[in-house]
């Protein structure tokens, strides 16, 4: 594969992998504010699962950059480390809102 499809490969992976992280975040909170905790700790797995795929390709990427393989940075680039970005922040926001549905639930 050549190395230009290579990097967008790994570009496209980060966001597709971003994208579904947060998605996956998203359904973890409503479906705690439906009550399923369940659901929504599986909806939280399940967006972890996406950003250590999205993490791998990413550190593909820096693994080759620090070894002298440099890459060329375009607006897709920093598009897919924007889409990385928020998805870890929706992330952990959303664990948080989870786990403040589940305190409410037990008072």
């Amino acid at each position: 594969m050549a190395e230009e499809e290579q990097n967008m490969e790994a570009i496209m992976g980060l966001i597709i992998n971003g994208g579904n992280a947060k998605s996956s975040a998203f359904e973890a909170i409503n479906a705690a504010k439906e009550g399923d905790f369940t659901k929504a700790d599986e909806k939280l797995k399940e967006s972890d699962g996406f950003l250590t795929e999205a993490h791998n390709a990413q550190t593909g990427m820096l693994t080759d950059e620090a070894n002298g393989d440099h890459a060329k940075v375009t607006l897709l680039t920093v598009h897919s480390q924007d889409h990385i970005m928020n998805a870890i922040t929706f992330r952990d926001l959303a664990g948080e809102i989870v786990d403040l549905y589940k305190r409410l639930d037990n008072k």
